[in-house]
């Protein structure tokens, strides 16, 4: 049975946009490869992390909402652990309110940017 995830990834500051890019498009190459259907992403940018990680004190935030089998968090969680450019990640399953929550905020973007 699918499940309903969300992940976010914080890539290193010193990437350049097409690194970044290329990084995103690793990642969600390794979901679709495991069969997980991508919902939704949005790039959150360069944002101030809360504390230094590996001696930066910014990062790149990505997120991507998506469903699949539970095979495909493993595998995607050890391609950002090998990934030197990725300094932190957090996958979760979202329950049937996290996803209603999720749709509902999404529409709401949707209606403002039309107006």
């Amino acid at each position: 049975m699918m499940n309903h995830y969300e992940t976010v990834f914080i890539t290193t500051p010193v990437l350049s946009d097409v690194q970044m890019k290329e990084a995103v498009e690793k990642f969600k190459g390794i979901l679709k490869e495991s069969g997980a259907e991508i919902v939704h992403e949005e790039d959150w940018g360069l944002k101030k992390l809360a504390y230094p990680i590996q001696k930066k004190s910014t990062g790149f935030y990505y997120l991507i909402e998506f469903k699949a089998e539970g095979p495909a968090i493993q595998k995607l969680e050890i391609e950002y652990r090998r990934d030197e450019r990725v300094i932190r990640f957090l996958t979760f399953r979202m329950d049937k309110f996290s996803v209603a929550y999720s749709i509902k905020k999404r529409s709401k973007k949707e209606t403002k940017a039309e107006a």
